[in-house]
């Protein structure tokens, strides 16, 4: 069975309910179990407390009968049953997405040191000679880094090892050259887990089905052991978790007659193509062959005029936008509000509650306009929930700034908080320093994360800033921190400065002698150290103590990495560059009901699941959300690369390009070749799909009241985002 389930229709309950129900018939054998698939960790405590719950009000035994995994946990099970089947050995690991970052990382840096004139031809032939240096030193690397994650996802969900996928590049009808780069890239990474005798979890799933397509016996004994699957957000499905499911549900992945596999989904809240290998297609397409399709389009989450909006939008996307290969973006059924005698009714309508901001704001007058409403807002309304949701992590800093600086109570829903950024900040800054001992500037940084308490103390603010100032003019570090009768800079300025700056700065001294001395220390040992000395609050000590850990794994890998290289991992998490695990709220559940009064902050992707009476959707603009319009810039598209040859004001974007050249060398006719750009403007429209799919995830967050703003950009050169004003329009609620 496929069903499409609308936002907010409980299909978790439903899944949940459709389990206990399975095991309390008694259909199923002892030794069998009912399978459950779910996309992320948090689903997997959800799922097994609803069911267990079910189960005990049956009065039978909770726990038995049912297994919940993602599909990285099952893929893991598969695996493990005989691992020598899939050339593995029994002790083999799994190395996570921090430390596969930093395998990637070191193969891309390695393909540019190598090749550092290769990449000279894509970029754009007009650009300063100047700054040819600087983007090579500080562009490229994050970009063929990014490049390198898509090209390694990619082969491996085409099944493709480094050694098959040269055969095919050896015998392409053309040269492919970024498919050459990703391929270097890809057989150095995957080389490295081989010599740590690891997979990652892009490996997990594929060898997973090799050892089902390897081995009929492991097949039978699983299917035997699970026959019935529930699949939970199908729509994040990606090619071969659909092979998977449908190999142990019987073959035909939408013709398993005899055998119970329900995937339940919603097309329209597919927003994770960017980032992963999944398409809603393989959903539609599975819900149109099944045998029994069924929609969920009743929801109680929200009022019926932000219902009318969602439905309003559907129908504007599939009949009047204007570019035509979006308008299969969203889909059927439409959402439906609850009976009036249901359980779960709709909050009461009020078309108030809906207010589309059409004024042109910049970037910081709407963060301003934001957080005034919050205020007049939030003093009579602390029993309830409120979200500001943005498109990108950067926007959601700006907020809580904002938000920190007008003492507003916040809940950062970020992909990391601020106090593990600043945690990390500050420990980056002393590490940064004891790896370049001379820097005048970093030293004058190690003293503001000294002082640092003084930075709003109103008393102390400018005596801080003074003292900043004069450590970033030393000229010769070590004659202030080792001086000599005759070089002695501290004396020096102690002529011109007054007894206080001086007692202050020989104070300063002590300390970072003392800081100094910890690098005799391993890396764990010395940011504990230091913590010890930065930090009193409980929660600083423990982030303190996971940071050490962390750089600890990270030297026992990397033999050859000293201070400078450990630092700069410390500076990844403190600009809030990667997720740092073991901080991250996905990995236990977040509730919004615990945190009424407080405004909570999070990417839209981060919401999804999740509900608020009152939602804030800002940049709602052309460049976080375009609509294939002339205006329209795409993050995917760097400045520096140079445009398609056919048309150069579209500039190459060389994720989609590379992978374009990845299939040319996997297929099997001269048809299917891809020419340059084409690539590049169906990622465009893959793009502009996905985010009407996240506006759509964003309106349907919202309970009681929906704000959406928008903000001309950095340069003032954005307009409203296409679906911002269709809705306006049609919607009738714009304030101007």
């Amino acid at each position: 069975m496929g069903i499409s389930a609308v936002p907010g229709s409980g299909k978790t309950h439903i899944l949940s309910a459709l389990a206990a129900q399975i095991i309390s018939s008694g259909v199923m054998g002892v030794d069998q179990e009912v399978l459950i698939v779910t996309l992320v960790n948090s689903a997997v405590d959800n799922f097994s407390s609803r069911i267990s719950g079910f189960i005990r009000a049956s009065g039978l035994i909770p726990h038995l009968g049912y297994r919940v995994r993602t599909l990285h946990g099952l893929a893991h099970d598969i695996v493990r049953e005989n691992p020598a089947l899939v050339g593995l050995d029994n002790r083999f690991a799994i190395i996570d997405e921090r430390e596969a970052e930093f395998i990637r990382k070191e193969a891309a840096n390695a393909w540019l040191a190598a090749h550092p004139y290769d990449l000279d031809e894509i970029l754009d032939p007009a650009l300063d000679q100047s700054k040819l240096g600087w983007i090579h030193r500080q562009q490229l690397p994050e970009l063929i880094n990014s490049l390198a994650l898509a090209f390694i996802r990619s082969a491996k969900d085409n099944r493709q090892t480094p050694e098959s996928l040269r055969a095919r590049l050896d015998s392409a009808a053309a040269p492919l050259p970024l498919a050459e780069m990703g391929w270097d890239i890809y057989t150095n990474y995957q080389r490295a887990l081989t010599y740590r005798g690891a997979v990652d979890f892009d490996d997990l799933i594929r060898l997973a089905l090799d050892a089902l397509t390897i081995s009929p016996e492991l097949l039978e004994r699983l299917r035997a052991r699970f026959p019935y699957i529930l699949e939970d957000e199908a729509q994040d499905s990606s090619a071969l978790q659909e092979q998977i499911l449908g190999l142990l549900a019987g073959g035909n992945p939408a013709k398993t007659a005899g055998r119970g596999w329900v995937r339940v989904g919603d097309p329209n809240q597919a927003i994770f193509e960017t980032f992963t290998t999944a398409k809603p297609e393989y959903l539609l397409r599975f819900i149109a062959e099944a045998q029994y399709q069924q929609d969920l389009p009743v929801s109680g989450r929200s009022q019926a005029s932000i219902i009318d909006l969602a439905n309003a939008m559907i129908d504007w996307t599939r009949t009047e936008h204007p570019l035509p290969e979006a308008r299969n973006a969203l889909t059927t059924p439409y959402i439906r509000a609850t009976e009036p005698d249901d359980p779960q009714p709709n909050p009461a309508d009020d078309p108030a509650g809906i207010k589309l901001i059409g004024k042109k704001y910049t970037p910081d007058e709407e963060v301003e306009a934001v957080i005034k409403s919050i205020e007049k807002w939030l003093p009579e309304n602390q029993d309830k929930t409120i979200a500001v949701l943005v498109p990108r992590n950067t926007r959601g800093v700006d907020v809580i700034a904002r938000l920190k600086e007008r003492k507003i109570d916040y809940v950062e829903y970020l992909s990391s908080t601020a106090t593990t950024r600043a945690a990390a900040g500050a420990l980056g800054n002393l590490a940064a320093y004891l790896a370049d001992p001379s820097s005048a500037l970093k030293l004058a940084k190690v003293y503001q994360v000294w002082r640092r308490a003084w930075r709003e103390d109103d008393a102390q603010k400018a005596f801080y800033a003074h003292l900043t100032e004069l450590i970033h003019k030393c000229t010769e570090v070590e004659t202030f921190l080792a001086p000599r009768p005759d070089r002695d800079w501290l004396a020096s300025i102690g002529e011109t400065e007054s007894a206080e700056v001086t007692m202050e700065l020989e104070a300063f001294r002590g300390v970072v002698r003392r800081w100094q001395g910890t690098t005799l220390l391993p890396i764990d040992q010395m940011i504990l150290t230091l913590a010890q000395d930065l930090f009193t609050e409980p929660a600083d000590l423990a982030l303190a103590h996971k940071l050490a850990l962390v750089l600890r794994t990270v030297a026992n890998d990397h033999h050859d990495w000293r201070l400078p290289e450990l630092t700069a991992e410390l500076g990844v998490v403190a600009k809030n560059e990667r997720r740092f695990l073991g901080f991250s709220s996905d990995d236990s559940g977040f509730d919004p009901g615990r945190h009424r009064g407080k405004v909570v902050v999070s990417t839209m992707h981060k919401a999804k699941g999740l509900e608020w009476d009152r939602v804030y959707l800002m940049s709602v603009n052309n460049y976080d959300f375009p609509s294939g319009m002339a205006n329209d810039r795409y993050i995917s598209e760097k400045w520096y690369v140079r445009g398609v040859s056919t048309n150069p004001a579209i500039r190459l974007n060389l994720e989609a390009e590379a992978l374009a050249q990845l299939q040319n060398a996997l297929t099997a006719s001269e048809y299917d070749w891809q020419a340059e750009g084409e690539a590049t403007l169906r990622a465009r429209n893959d793009y502009v799909r996905e985010r009407l799919r996240l506006l759509y995830v964003g309106i349907t967050r919202a309970k009681c009241d929906l704000i959406m703003t928008w903000n001309s950009g950095r340069n003032g050169e954005q307009t409203q985002a296409l679906p911002f004003a269709a809705l306006s329009g049609l919607a009738g609620r714009t304030e101007r």
